[in-house]
């Protein structure tokens, strides 16, 4: 449960909307016995609602991996039940996962997502899911999902052809470089090309979030994969970064001194972004941090233990529900626009990802400097206030 009894005391929270909010309202386990790839005789998935208050439809991505679990797809869930009300979107928190091993080949992915969609065609034909790439899928997965609803609203991520926001493939690394730039000037009073960063996690979110950064001069030092990683302490050209990355499928051993990929977070740098997996820093890595700044890439990199030594020694953690939310803002974006038929242009996207989080970062931190609490207590409050009031709407208080 990410709401823990500080919080709670920090805005008051009634007890019964702590009980709805400590476990899933709804809970889908499924398997797919027909869709199925060589070499699988079935395949397990999931589907979580976590709280449904400010939904239907429920948001939140896809994950395809070997190692989901149901209790990893409720916690994502959780998670995005306060992110989306954390940025105040009328999204609910859901996410899927489904257990298969996210390298299979594009056809193989196609039959696996076609067999998702068999077994919960209501869900999406209705609208009480819409979901969106995570990590093991991406926009050919996402327009699977539409060629068999034929509805342009029920998915978002889509490629742009059928519907897909321009700009939304790059709207989470977008919004990961701008609060890391918000961040840089906030915390450590710097200019952002002053800056030096590492980031652990090339793929869409830290390689976008390279990208931006690189793009307002911050000096990206270090990025490591799952099979190691690359530093050049003169910054690393992003752009043939990228290249080589297409071409080798990985970021190790591309130029500059080679890097172990546990090494990233015992690097000398002002800013880390944790922009792959959960629980990566953790209480065998913590004491190694030596980053003044944390912005959170991906989804629950840091675990509970973690974020309190962080929080002992002083560094600041920017945590995932506002630092990597681009990516919802512009679903959001994706899913009203295709209700209305309108168009918009990539730019525009990038505007809307950041007007929305540098306000409710204003937010946060307001509520952080008045309350003395930690950026994570103060954006899981902030969207607590926000979920508490739309329950007692609703009269579920």
């Amino acid at each position: 449960m990410l709401l823990d009894e500080e919080v709670a005391r920090l805005i008051n929270a009634p007890e019964k909307a702590l009980m709805l909010l400590s476990e899933p309202d709804r809970v889908v386990h499924f398997r797919l016995r027909r869709h199925l790839p060589p070499g699988y005789k079935l395949i397990h998935a999931y589907l979580v609602y976590h709280n449904t208050a400010r939904g239907p439809p429920c948001k939140g991505g896809i994950r395809m991996s070997n190692d989901v679990t149901l209790e990893e797809t409720t916690q994502l869930a959780e998670l995005m039940t306060y992110k989306n009300a954390l940025m105040d979107l009328p999204f609910g928190g859901g996410k899927a996962g489904i257990v298969a091993d996210s390298k299979l080949l594009r056809a193989s992915k196609a039959v696996i997502m076609h067999g998702f969609v068999h077994e919960v065609r209501h869900e999406l034909i209705s609208g009480n899911y819409v979901p969106a790439p995570d990590l093991g899928t991406g926009p050919a997965e996402m327009a699977d999902i539409f060629s068999e609803t034929h509805l342009r609203e029920s998915v978002t991520g889509k490629p742009v052809g059928i519907g897909g926001l321009p700009g939304r493939a790059e709207a989470t690394g977008k919004g990961v470089a701008t609060i890391v730039e918000r961040s840089v000037e906030e915390f450590l009073k710097k200019d952002l090309s002053n800056t030096t960063v590492a980031v652990q996690g090339f793929g869409n979110v830290g390689s976008w979030t390279c990208s931006f950064l690189e793009e307002k001069g911050a000096k990206i030092v270090a990025v490591t994969d799952v099979d190691g990683g690359t530093m050049n302490l003169n910054g690393i050209d992003i752009a043939e970064l990228k290249k080589y990355c297409a071409e080798k499928g990985t970021v190790s051993g591309c130029g500059g001194k080679s890097l172990n990929k546990e090494d990233i977070f015992k690097l000398d740098v002002d800013v880390l972004v944790p922009a792959a997996i959960g629980g990566v820093i953790s209480g065998d890595n913590v004491a190694d941090v030596k980053a003044s700044l944390i912005v959170e890439g991906a989804n629950a990199p840091t675990t509970k233990e973690a974020d309190k030594a962080l929080d002992k020694k002083g560094a600041v953690v920017v945590p995932d529900i506002l630092a990597n939310a681009g990516g919802v803002v512009a679903s959001y974006d994706e899913w009203r626009k295709a209700k209305s038929g309108s168009k918009t242009k990539k730019e525009e996207t990038f505007n809307t990802v950041r007007e929305t989080l540098l306000e409710v970062f204003d937010e946060v931190l307001d509520f952080s400097q008045k309350k003395k609490a930690s950026l994570r207590k103060s954006a899981l409050a902030v969207a607590t206030l926000r979920l508490i009031d739309t329950m007692s709407s609703r009269g579920w208080l």
